[in-house]
Parts: structure tokens; sequence; C-alpha cells
């Protein structure tokens, strides 16, 4: 096994804090021969052992740790019982029990870097974002099976960040056949279908799961604006929950047409309280703001501005316009729900941020309560870039 050797000093992030990241600034030397994902030893600059890692060597995160356990083998049994374990813990919580979609592995917060499955119902979809990850596709694909018994398992390999790591994309069956209808779920109440082919991500945004729960407890009675719609989650849940009016715009006007499908899907829900609209969310606004337009609660759920903090200065300004637009269409009182999922900007700065476009739109306004992702995307202490869903409920006087 080749071994990866520390440059002196670089091992504290390791061997310390297991951080599960390994970058290029802090690797010697590398001593063997290792193709892209093999499985490497880490050693710092004194030869001590720190763990099995995924060398990657195109990208700028070197190595990607498997384990602290210095003699702990990477095997097929490896993968089997990490993947095993994600999911034993999802089987505990009690907020997921009935929830046909969950995420089951969340990447190096489960200690499998790298590696996303999300389970729709029978139906496994698995994103595999390293040279590690790919390199053991087989491994994972049998511990899923084992680990879930589901009926078939979807790739989709198709994020940029596969490029950072020298990797083409990868999308297609490697488990069962396709279904005759795309997979559904049903969620806090409200079915919804998934197209895990060509939506977003794996299909679905599952991390906002209790959070889509939460405006349809804060919805009735109240006229709803959903930004970003996607494909309607947050406005179904506030359909659900008695809301006078849901206003969802998105940009894609097939994301609109599967939300508007999803809504054919629950014949309890009030479809005449319902509007959709193709258009550009800021622009729409700006407009709504020209035709004085208010609202009781609104949704800022965008697109992910800052993938790195490289991008966080031009980030910071889309959030706060989008924010500052949001506060002008609140009635007083009302609530906003916004949201950062951008990598680039931490916490402490989105809610600057925040404090910033409220007062120049002029308003007073408190945090009524921090939202984050659901107990299925769990964060691990050693991995705080894990964090990447940051929201806030803000009610404005």
């Amino acid at each position: 096994m080749a071994q990866i050797i520390l440059l002196p000093g670089k091992e504290r992030s390791a061997f310390k804090l297991h951080h599960p990241w390994l970058f290029a600034g802090a690797v010697g030397r590398l001593e063997g021969r290792a193709r892209p994902g093999d499985t490497v030893e880490v050693l710092a600059d004194n030869l001590r052992p720190l763990g099995r890692a995924a060398y990657s060597p195109r990208s700028q995160i070197r190595a990607r740790f498997w384990t602290f356990d210095p003699d702990e083998s990477v095997d097929d049994a490896f993968f089997k019982r990490r993947i095993a374990a994600a999911v034993a813990r999802r089987q505990a919580l009690p907020e997921l029990c009935g929830q046909s979609g969950r995420r089951l592995i969340h990447a190096e917060s489960d200690g499998l870097p790298g590696v996303i499955a999300d389970q729709y119902g029978d139906t496994v979809v698995v994103q595999l974002t390293s040279a590690g990850a790919d390199k053991w596709r087989k491994a994972i694909v049998a511990g899923l099976l084992k680990a879930t018994g589901c009926a078939r398992i979807y790739e989709r390999s198709d994020s940029d960040v596969r490029g950072l790591e020298g990797l083409e994309p990868a999308t297609g069956w490697l488990h069962g056949v396709a279904p005759d209808s795309p997979p559904s779920i049903e969620e806090n109440g409200v079915r919804l279908m998934v197209d895990i082919v060509g939506g977003h991500k794996t299909g679905f945004y599952l991390d906002q799961r209790d959070n889509r729960a939460l405006l349809g407890q804060m919805a009735a009675g109240k006229d709803v604006l959903n930004c970003f719609c996607y494909t309607g989650g947050f406005s179904l849940q506030a359909l659900a929950g008695g809301a006078a009016s849901v206003l969802s715009i998105d940009s894609s006007g097939p994301a609109l047409a599967q939300a508007q499908a999803n809504l054919a899907l629950n014949p309890q829900l009030p479809a005449e309280r319902a509007e959709w609209r193709e258009a550009d969310v800021f622009q729409a606004l700006r407009d709504f703001r020209k035709q004085g337009r208010m609202f009781d609660l609104i949704v800022l759920d965008p697109p992910k501005f800052a993938p790195s903090a490289a991008h966080a200065e031009r980030a910071a300004r889309a959030y706060k316009d989008i924010n500052v637009l949001g506060f002008r269409l609140l009635r007083p009182g009302g609530l906003l729900m916004t949201y950062s999922c951008s990598g680039g900007i931490g916490l402490e700065l989105f809610q600057k941020i925040v404090a910033g476009a409220a007062h120049d739109a002029g308003r007073d306004a408190r945090v009524v309560r921090r939202l984050t992702g659901s107990a299925d995307h769990p964060v691990a202490l050693n991995f705080p870039e894990g964090e990447y869903l940051k929201g806030l409920l803000v009610q404005a006087d």
C-alpha cells in the first residue's frame, strides 16, 4: 500500500481533530504508486500512522480519510459495516417514522466521504462525488442492498464537483430496472413525485423536510409567497396547513409543471388557492413592490450562490438583495423563512446579511428560530463543513 507522508506540523488536523480532509498543501511526499481512489496509508512526518484514506491526485483535497484506525482494513466488509450503521441510525430516529423519503448516507458525517444515498420508497439514489467513492461503487451498492433490501438503485453522479476529482459524470441503473412511473414519497401527509433522473441533486431536497412541516404549522389563514419553489414542497405544505393563498415562483418551467403535478396527486388540498408563476424571482419581487402586493409569510430558498468561500462576497450581495426585497413585501408581524445552502456562507455571516437587509428595508425584525437540515442530514462534530444548510425564521414589525 502506498503511503502519504505529511509535512512537519501538518498532522494536527488528522491526529487530534480527526478531520476527514487532507489538503494538498499538507502533503510532503507520496511513497509508492497510487491511482485515483486507491487506499493509502497516511503518516506524520515522524512516520506515526494516522489512518487510511482515499487518494485523489487531481483534487486540492488530496486524500479523504476512510478511517483513523491505521490497522482497519478498507474492503467490502468495511463498507457493509459503515452503511449498515448509517441506515440503523436513521431507523432509530422517531421523526423519520412513516417518512418514505429519507437520506441514508450523508457523506463525511456518516464516515463515508463522497457518498450520498437517498431513499424514495423502494428506490435508492446514490451520488458518488469523490475518487474513493467512485472506486468502491460495487461495494457501496452491495452494502445498500443488504442494509435496505431496496428493489432498485440509481446513480446520479453528475454533479460538477466530480470534475474537481478528475471524474466524468456517471448516471444509470446500478441494480434493478426503471419502474413504470417515477417514484413518489409521502411527506407529512403530502404525496410528492420525485424525478430521480432529471431533478436537482438526487431528485428532491430531503434536507428541508422539517422546515416544510414547520411552514405548514404556521400557514393557517395566511397569504404565502414561496420563492424558488422548485417542485412545490413548501407550497403544498402551506396549502395543507390552511393557507389562504399560496403564490409559488420559479424560473424553471419543468419544475413548475412537476409542482402542479404534485398538487394533482393531493386532491385533498385546495388547488384553487394555489398560483404558479414562471419568472425571475428578483424581478418578480420588484414588480410586487411596485404593485403594492404584500404577504404574511415568505419563503426564500434560493439556489447555492457561493459554492466556496472564494465566492462569498458576490454571494453576500445576492443574499442581501433578495432578503431586502422579501422584507419589503412582508405585512407588519409577517414571517420570513430565509435560507442559504452555500458552503461559503457561514451561519454568523448569513445572520449579519439578513440583519443588514432588514435595516436597508427599514424593518425592525427578530430571529424567532434558527433552521437547519433534517435529522437524517447529521453534522459530524469533526466535520463542521457538513452544516451547509442555514436558515432563519424572522418576524418583522
